[in-house]
């Protein structure tokens, strides 16, 4: 009997150690700080070709992503009402609010009924609340935690929504949708004259409008604050571009959400805080390999700047990683061959739509374009079977054939054929394969972190997030007052 309890006392203080060790720890009650972090287009391939780059960019094997590091982890599907391949309006209204619904609607049922996000919820609770997203911040994932409306795309009524959401920090681009067509802001697309940056300063909003990080990085919140910056007419540059322009004075991901903490903390009852990478997905439907590692890359560097709150406050804070989709249907493999080869990545300076989309059709100059991404995508020694393809793309330019070429090969009209030969050609250098210019339906992975961080691992659909947070900070999602079961049931009939 003696030795049965010596060794029921050992197995119970392993499994005590084991539980300490990779943090899946049951709490008794709700975290007090919520990061809800959702890397936009963000897939598996994604996760682990960008943690590939970090270990040979630096010449470090063991090298990890923050986010790969997580004791809890699993997969979600995330398949809309009315389609397989869902789009990230209903994606993320699954994300935050639980409920399917069809794509390009931002947290309302097929019917038109609203559903509550979790960030609502929240600030009925009483916690202080944030958005951050490197798109314009009326896109859609981070509209479904604030707004309500039947399209995606109403971007101005979207803006109209934020003003009176009474979110406490707000930051990512998209002022277009905020300033009015009269005065100095540069091009709106508002068809009024409302100024909805200064209704906020009205309501005592701390306001930081265009591209100035030294005010915003001089900034130092008071409790009580609310603050909203937004630094760009439309989206945040891709990353790649932002790190190697000298003269950028834009803020990086992480930047913003150290500056979130730092106002949302003066908050006692907590914070919930989402944080979008919004443009890996961009990237990765223009299908740009580099594009795509560096805003990956960058949102990892968010999620260590939780990930190190989490450090200071392991009995209070809950950390969720999660995608709403994955873009591009990228491959890990190319023709036959069982290898990577991540050092073509390394001379990659520049993103392909913002920067490279437009390069030769500006001027039409064939040894320019050439000499163009010798310099700053690392081709440097193009084969005769790639320098034909980039000049077939230059051809299709030069002769106005891009509406008379098929989707499949260089994508909607709106990308430039040139700029995506280059990518391909440097993908199939790297031997990575793209399947599509849009979203895939495969599931994706999640990650967590702190406290009830076990309520998220195993493999789920994606409303199970929305709920699971629920059931993790003690809140209800209703909608329209009415609070509905979570159809656990749901699945892919007659999709």
């Amino acid at each position: 009997m003696m030795f049965k309890s010596k060794f029921s006392k050992i197995i119970a203080c392993t499994m005590v150690i084991s539980l300490l060790v990779t943090g899946f720890v049951f709490a008794e009650s709700s975290p007090k700080y919520v990061f809800y972090l959702i890397g936009d287009g963000m897939g598996a391939a994604q996760r682990q070709i960008t943690e590939l780059y970090k270990q040979t960019e630096k010449e470090c094997p063991a090298a990890k992503l923050s986010m790969n590091t997580f004791p809890i982890a699993g997969l979600i599907t995330t398949y809309s009402s009315d389609t397989l391949v869902t789009d990230s309006a209903a994606a993320g209204t699954a994300l935050a609010c639980g409920y399917k619904t069809n794509n390009g609607m931002i947290s309302q049922r097929p019917d038109g009924t609203n559903v509550t996000s979790l960030l609502e919820q929240a600030q009925q609770k009483g916690l202080a609340t944030g958005v951050i997203s490197t798109t314009r911040i009326t896109h859609a994932t981070p509209a479904v935690f604030y707004s309500h409306h039947p399209s995606r795309d109403a971007e101005n009524e979207i803006a109209e929504q934020l003003v009176t959401a009474n979110v406490d920090f707000i930051a990512g681009g998209g002022f277009r949708h905020f300033v009015p067509q009269s005065g100095e802001f540069g091009k709106s697309k508002r068809e009024d004259d409302r100024n909805l940056f200064a209704e906020m300063e009205e309501q005592g909003y701390v306001t930081f409008l265009g591209a100035d990080n030294d005010a915003f990085d001089r900034y130092q919140p008071q409790p009580g604050d609310k603050a909203i910056a937004l630094f760009t007419n439309s989206h945040i540059p891709y990353e790649i571009d932002r790190m190697n322009d000298v003269d950028t004075n834009i803020p990086s991901l992480e930047d913003m959400t150290e500056k979130a903490i730092d106002l949302l903390s003066y908050d006692e009852d907590g914070f919930f805080l989402m944080v979008e990478g919004g443009r890996i997905d961009h990237a990765c439907h223009i299908n740009d390999l580099a594009g795509n590692i560096h805003d990956t890359f960058a949102f990892d560097e968010a999620v260590q700047c939780a990930y190190e709150f989490y450090q200071k406050h392991p009995e209070d804070t809950l950390i969720v990683v999660v995608a709403d989709h994955e873009t591009g249907g990228i491959g890990l493999g190319y023709s036959t061959n069982y290898f990577l080869k991540l050092d073509e990545l390394l001379d990659v300076k520049v993103s392909a739509e913002d920067v490279l989309n437009g390069i030769y059709e500006a001027n039409g100059d064939r040894e320019a374009f050439l000499s163009y991404i010798e310099e700053n995508c690392g081709l440097d020694n193009l084969t005769d079977v790639e320098l034909a393809e980039l000049n077939k793309a230059m051809d299709i330019v030069d002769k106005g054939m891009r509406e008379d070429i098929p989707v499949q090969k260089y994508g909607p009209s709106y990308y430039n054929p040139p700029a995506v030969a280059t990518n391909h050609i440097i993908s199939e250098r790297t031997n990575v394969f793209w399947t599509t210019y849009a979203h895939s339906g495969v599931p994706v992975p999640i990650s967590a972190i702190g406290v009830n961080a076990e309520l998220f691992g195993g493999f789920k659909d994606n409303t199970d997030m929305a709920w699971s947070l629920a059931k993790a900070m003690d809140l209800e999602l209703t909608g329209e007052g009415e609070v509905y079961e979570h159809d656990y049931g749901q699945d892919l009939a007659g999709k």
